[in-house]
């Protein structure tokens, strides 16, 4: 069970580690556009998808798509995070319980 326990937290490792360069591949590139057309933007607008669209959107018309997609990237690059981190933990806990039992 241990040895089952210890594999599961190792893959999930891995899984987060290829999320994040995946996603942080895609929000850089992303970013560059951005910052490239010159999209000025504070974080608590790029973290609301209402906020984008009605904030950010309207007033750089050639830039929704990177605007969108940076704003998607981030977003679902900490939602995935955080329910791997939450996934590490519990199976580590888990494993921790295994271990003294």
């Amino acid at each position: 069970m241990q040895t089952l326990l210890l594999t599961i937290v190792c893959l999930l490792f891995v899984a987060m580690l290829a999320v994040n360069i995946y996603f942080r591949a895609k929000v850089l590139r992303a970013y560059r556009l951005l910052v490239q057309g010159r999209v000025d933007f504070t974080p608590a607008q790029i973290f609301s998808t209402a906020r984008v669209e009605d904030e950010i959107v309207p007033n750089y018309p050639g830039q929704e798509q990177p605007i969108r997609d940076f704003s998607r990237y981030l977003q679902l690059s900490i939602k995935m995070t955080t329910v791997l981190m939450a996934l590490i933990t519990a199976f580590g806990g888990i494993l921790m319980w295994y271990r003294f039992e």
